[in-house]
């Protein structure tokens, strides 16, 4: 039923597109005989370039799961405090970010870091297609600043890893067995290992068929943990299955990316220069400050066209 809605949906879209191609090209019949109706129709023309653009870039969101809602997990990495206020800067770009898009987005559970920011966190995206667009920032993002935790200001390489996942659908993608889970809990703790929580609430699933380890400590509630842990393992069940099935396509995870030197997919500078620049496509502009602040579609926009430049080839 989900997919026959969506399939009625997109076929609207299309006809709607027929119709105004129709109206625009009796205008231009008449135009002909009076060209002083030529200005009247253009901006129609512009509108329906604008919305054929959007839809033809829709091509690239042929994959099984691109119209899921989405998780993303952010990884600090080589760097260490540096790295951890670089994950913090990530998750604000990327919530502000789904906020921009009319996308609802939770974080589900974090890791904080030892002195600033964070060790690791998942947020789940909500909205058409959010795993089709968030796609694209799969894999290594580095920054270049200069440090303000140095007291000699010098210019710092921080790296984060960026995954995402779809989300999986309970029962339907991926079924978890009880017998196949350990379950542990244990106290929450927060920065410096300080104790936020004199109670075990925090829940680690181990998935023994795998070994795949997940853990969640931001609910007060161990039940609502434990929910959420197992919402991010049938995501990463689904993920580790997408993998094998397609491994050769490489269109989601592929192989494990290590967060440091010569792996990045996009480089942020902020120092000696300001540029933002994504290594697979070229696509780069000099306003860092927006991009932060979640500006991403003219860099996802310039990924998916390369997938529809792969799949026309």
């Amino acid at each position: 039923m989900r997919k026959l809605a969506e399939a009625k949906k997109l076929v609207e879209k299309w006809r709607g597109l027929e119709k105004k191609a129709a109206e625009i090209a009796e205008h231009l019949t008449l135009a002909e005989e009076e060209p002083s109706l030529l200005p009247e129709i253009e901006p129609g023309i512009a509108e329906l370039a604008a919305r054929l653009d959007k839809l033809e870039l829709e091509i690239a969101f042929s994959g099984e799961y691109d119209n899921r809602n989405a998780l993303l997990s952010i990884h600090a990495g080589a760097g260490g405090t540096e790295s951890q206020d670089w994950a913090e800067m990530l998750l604000r770009m990327y919530l502000r970010w789904a906020e921009r898009r009319g996308y609802k987005a939770e974080i589900l559970d974090t890791t904080p870091g030892e002195e600033v920011g964070l060790k690791s966190v998942t947020i789940q995206v909500q909205g058409d297609y959010a795993f089709g667009y968030l796609k694209s920032e799969h894999g290594v993002h580095r920054l270049v600043r200069l440090s303000p935790f140095d007291s000699d200001h010098a210019r710092h390489t921080s790296f984060v890893l960026i995954e995402v996942m779809p989300e999986a659908e309970p029962d339907v993608d991926i079924t978890v067995r009880s017998e196949d889970l350990k379950i542990d809990v244990f106290r929450s703790s927060g920065a410096g290992g300080q104790n936020v929580q004199k109670t075990s609430t925090a829940v680690r699933l181990t998935h023994l068929p795998t070994g795949l380890v997940v853990t969640c400590q931001t609910e007060r509630s161990q039940h609502q943990n434990k929910e959420i842990a197992l919402k991010i393992l049938q995501s990463r069940l689904l993920e580790q299955e997408i993998a094998r099935k397609a491994e050769e396509k490489a269109k989601l995870k592929g192989k494990r990316i290590e967060a440091g030197w010569g792996n990045q997919i996009r480089s942020y500078v902020l120092h000696p220069y300001k540029m933002v620049k994504d290594h697979r496509t070229d696509y780069q502009t000099g306003d860092t400050e927006s991009v932060l602040d979640g500006e991403l579609d003219d860099f996802i926009t310039a990924y998916l066209r390369t997938l529809v430049g792969k799949e026309e080839r």
